[in-house]
């Protein structure tokens, strides 16, 4: 079989269909294997199928086990609450640096007996092979030939990515809202933290990772935020704006030996922290549909109705964060009251309102298989 886009899923992808005895072939157009962007978490639902795929000592090494989630005030600097993430079932949850990541998948892949062809531009459609998988992302051609031309549409969001060094900070993540905005921060490999903020705004900006802005605008639009946030934002000298699109899930996942995972199926807006866990549990789960599957075509409609029902349910607590992370007024306080009483009367129900989402285990055999 054969994989077109050499990232988190696409990676995945291979190294699940090498464990089954496949023969796999990697074709990535960039001249190396490697992630722009920064960081990404992990959580557990994601590292269920990386560790069942022998990832745990390699997860440990290049990862930051995360200790709780702590929703901050960022106009006052104080904590709203704080979720411990300790208790939860299976794997940590975990921080990376996208690079890192993407290293250890490949050196498993490798390992495992996977062909990896870099600066490689190919159509999947002009591949041959029993299974080619289309995993380029947001722009997926692939996506086009199963689905035709699709529109997305500007969420009326903006978000900057940044990394500063901050050898001292603690294994916590850090979601700092605010009237129209947020930041989010976590601390990454190397003593560096992770710095993702959003705006609400009606100026359009490109799609994706590469668009270079000036930290001077990041500044600006959080100006009026605490002591604390400001800190963080003032450490920050390079920085890259992306508009935030809305892409529909696309209608159909696979056809004819040719099939789609992670955000060239689904995009995601980042607010769940869920888009590489989601192309992860895409990639076990097509490779566990098609072992021992002679037919591709009824595989192929497995995966799909296995993942749909759940993509489609964190696309839409993704969206409902975005809401709320952005409240102001009485909503606002309303809001920051419920999470702060949350927190002292039971501080597990995170945790239990989570297991959906973290507790979802995809290493475990279909029904009906």
């Amino acid at each position: 079989m054969c994989v077109v886009g050499g990232g988190i899923g696409g990676l995945t992808a291979a190294l699940a269909f090498a464990r089954s005895g496949a023969r796999v072939e990697v074709y990535e157009q960039a001249p190396a294997l490697t992630e722009v962007g920064a960081g990404l978490q992990i959580t557990p639902n994601g590292a269920r199928a990386l560790e069942a795929l022998g990832m745990r000592e390699a997860l440990d090494a290049a990862g930051i086990t995360a200790q709780a989630v702590a929703p901050m005030d960022a106009l006052r600097g104080r904590a709203v609450t704080r979720f411990d993430l300790s208790d939860l079932d299976g794997p940590p949850y975990r921080f990376f640096h996208r690079a890192d990541l993407v290293d250890i998948l490949a050196q498993a892949c490798r390992a495992a007996g996977v062909t990896v062809h870099l600066g490689a531009r190919v159509e999947a459609q002009s591949l041959s092979a029993d299974l080619v998988v289309g995993a380029e992302g947001i722009h997926s051609p692939t996506r086009a030939v199963l689905n035709g031309p699709q529109e997305p549409f500007f969420t009326g969001q903006v978000a900057w990515r940044a990394v500063i060094d901050a050898p001292d900070a603690p294994p916590v993540a850090r979601i700092w809202m605010a009237p129209r905005r947020h930041v989010v921060t976590y601390p990454i490999s190397g003593g560096r933290l992770n710095v993702v903020a959003v705006q609400e705004r009606q100026n359009w900006a490109p799609e994706g990772w590469a668009h270079a802005d000036d930290p001077g605008n990041l500044r600006h639009v959080f100006r009026d935020v605490s002591a604390p946030l400001k800190a963080v934002l003032a450490q920050v000298e390079e920085v890259h704006l992306w508009g935030l699109f809305r892409h529909p899930v696309a209608e159909v996942w696979g056809r004819s030996g040719l099939c789609l995972l992670g955000d060239a199926a689904h995009p995601t807006l980042p607010f769940l922290a869920q888009g590489a866990n989601l192309a992860i549990e895409d990639a076990y789960v097509l490779a566990q549909s098609c072992d021992g599957h002679e037919d591709i075509a009824a595989a192929l409609r497995m995966y799909e109705s296995r993942r749909k029902p759940r993509v489609k349910r964190a696309i839409a607590a993704a969206t409902a964060n975005a809401r709320k992370y952005h409240l102001s007024g009485a909503a606002r306080r309303v809001a920051h009251t419920g999470l702060k009483t949350l927190g002292i009367v039971a501080p597990g129900a995170f945790v239990g309102r989570m297991d959906w989402l973290y507790g979802h285990d995809v290493t475990a055999p279909p029904r009906g298989r």
